[in-house]
């Protein structure tokens, strides 16, 4: 679209709480299309979910990328943040990790104002809260309203690295995953971990969880590579600094990837790996070394 096409039009911040919108005003727009908080594709899995001796969770949204993945607690405030929505949002992301420790669970705040105060508190938790805080900013543009999310915090990867290890359900064998998904598909990660040992200092092994299967030094807590092998395929993360370049470069070639937040999320079927090892390699080893230096 030509530059000459688009016209300016002047807006106006305003408070949706002093306009006169409910909070329940806000859950529907969100819950219609979630893809507003810029979080990846989510689905909802609940609403007004209830929480053992401590009300309810505003909105559960699930990483509709894969079933066995992320869970997004989110509680939504209109004004600025206050004491109590921080309290409830960290016990109701603190539930729900302790009811189904299988997933991935990460806290999400939504305000109209992320005080200095509510990022002050949560740097207390840093590297032991996986939480995100999204900064609502509400524009009149004539009689029409914008809803602009912006996101003010995101401690996410601090999950990922350090806490999750004691959060995917347990160990198991081997054998447990290809009764679920079959020998090919596990030969699968075999292959991408005999890759990643290329560029590796210290040698990786598969780790077998409940709910996924990670590259990792054997005893630590830090997951190199996540894996979530299904029948059919195997949705393989890569943390890597310039994920925007790689995904159309994936795709270019025939494979189907796609960016999610931080991560490459690539989803690889059999003779897949075969038929383009190289440019693999090159993710992989990659996602390795920045890993190893990070």
């Amino acid at each position: 679209m030509s530059k000459l096409a688009l016209q300016y039009v002047k807006h106006e911040p305003i408070s949706l709480k002093d306009a006169g919108f409910s909070e329940i005003w806000l859950h529907e727009q969100i819950c219609n299309d979630t893809s507003i908080l810029a979080l990846g594709k989510l689905s909802v899995k609940d609403r007004e979910r209830v929480q053992p001796g401590c009300g309810r969770i505003d909105m559960l949204l699930l990483d509709s990328d894969d079933e066995n993945e992320t869970w997004y607690e989110v509680e939504v405030q209109l004004g600025p943040t206050d004491p109590s929505h921080i309290i409830r949002t960290i016990e109701y992301w603190d539930n729900e990790r302790r009811r189904y420790p299988a997933y991935e669970h990460i806290a999400v705040l939504v305000a109209e104002q992320v005080t200095a105060r509510f990022l002050n508190v949560i740097g207390l938790f840093a590297g032991s809260i996986p939480i995100i805080a999204i900064q609502l900013n509400a524009l009149k543009i004539g009689n029409q309203i914008v809803l602009n999310f912006v996101k003010i915090l995101d401690q996410r990867q601090l999950r990922v690295d350090e806490s999750e290890a004691g959060e995917d359900g347990g160990d198991v064998d081997r054998s447990t995953w290809e009764g679920r998904v079959g020998p090919k598909i596990m030969k699968i990660c075999d292959r991408v971990a005999d890759i990643a040992n290329e560029k590796a200092e210290t040698k990786l092994e598969l780790q077998y969880k409940k709910g996924r299967v990670v590259l990792s030094v054997p005893g630590s807590f830090f997951k190199m590579l996540g894996f979530s092998p299904k029948k059919s395929f195997v949705r393989i993360r890569f943390t890597v600094s310039n994920g925007e370049t790689w995904v159309p470069r994936l795709t270019e070639a025939g494979i189907d990837a796609e960016l999610n937040d931080t991560r490459v999320v690539v989803r690889l079927e059999s003779g897949d790996l075969e038929n383009h090892e190289n440019l693999l390699r090159e993710l992989i080893h990659q996602a390795i070394k920045e890993k190893s230096e990070s």
